[in-house]
């Protein structure tokens, strides 16, 4: 299993527009990927309301996880969304 640590970057969390561009992206990846929050909890990255579920604030550290042939390069671009603000225009 691959895995990447990261410090969200979005002034809001993940919360409505940067949750939804970010579950697009897992969605779109072809490999099953994992949220999981700095307390624990972990949901299908792919579920809108899965990634909303967690309260992802601005500055917090989550844990992308996936398996398979292509795990390493989903896990780089959606780690780079994240380390993104996806609330600037």
């Amino acid at each position: 299993m691959s895995e990447r640590t990261v410090t969200i970057a979005s002034r809001v969390g993940l919360h409505a527009r940067p949750a939804s561009l970010f579950s697009q992206a897992a969605a779109k990846a072809g490999v099953p990927v994992t949220l999981t929050s700095a307390n624990g909890k972990s949901v299908n990255a792919a579920s809108i309301l899965g990634v909303l579920s967690l309260g992802i604030n601005h500055g917090e550290t989550v844990t992308l996880s996936a398996e398979g042939d292509d795990a390493e390069t989903a896990l780089d671009s959606l780690a780079e969304l994240l380390n993104t603000d996806l609330d600037k225009e």
